[in-house]
């Protein structure tokens, strides 16, 4: 890789959490901390500045909150690549932030190899979901009724759509998964697609969710 060359704005109200973040970060070679916000309204003003290529993003902020901070920057249309930085107690503002359709999740106190490398993975058009939070989420399917809806759609997909989904799972975008699979790309948006229908799910994000939250795993 080019020195440098993917961009980082740390966004969180601890000062020292962020300037832990920017000093572990910038032990990278290929990526540079270019500015830091303390609050919701400050994150939104300094990206629009620097226009990073991946946000850090706390959830629970003064003046706006992740989730608040999220929406604002969809509405804008910012092409910014957004990873929720979260603890286990924000199970509910997480799977809002799910159907908003961030681009990746890492607990706070993971390693430094699970950020960096969720950061690599967004950067690259991937999605990242840190194994740990994918677990935590699988107790949300608890009642008998759930689990069987769950099951109904995982059979209503055939063969190759449940393929695409476990390339899904693993971050693979639809030019990877035609070259993996050998089918056109063409062909593989066609199954993305029928795929959204039967889960009901609006993008990859939530996709590669339901697969973890279903132990779903290649054929």
């Amino acid at each position: 890789m080019d020195e440098k060359n993917i961009t980082v704005m740390i966004s969180d109200d601890h000062a020292l959490m962020r300037e832990g973040l920017k000093q572990l970060l910038e032990l990278e070679k290929d990526i540079a901390v270019v500015c830091q916000a303390k609050d919701g309204h400050e994150t939104v003003e300094k990206i629009l500045i620097h226009e990073p290529d991946v946000l850090l993003l706390d959830i629970n902020m003064p003046n706006l909150n992740g989730i608040d901070v999220l929406r604002r920057l969809r509405d804008l249309g910012v092409d910014t690549k957004v990873i929720i930085l979260t603890i286990h107690d924000d199970k509910e503002y997480l799977l809002e932030t799910m159907k908003m359709g961030a681009d990746g999740y890492v607990l706070k106190d993971s390693d430094a190899n699970s950020l960096i490398r969720a950061i690599k993975d967004v950067k690259e058009g991937k999605t990242y979901i840190q194994p740990s939070i994918a677990s935590m989420l699988k107790e949300e399917i608890s009642s008998k009724d759930e689990a069987d809806e769950e099951q109904r759609k995982i059979e209503s997909l055939t063969n190759r759509e449940y393929e695409v989904l476990t390339l899904i799972a693993e971050g693979l975008n639809n030019k990877e998964i035609a070259k993996k699979l050998y089918i056109s790309e063409k062909t593989v948006k066609n199954h993305v697609s029928n795929i959204f229908k039967k889960l009901e799910v609006n993008d990859r994000i939530q996709a590669a969710i339901f697969a973890f939250k279903n132990n779903i795993k290649k054929i």
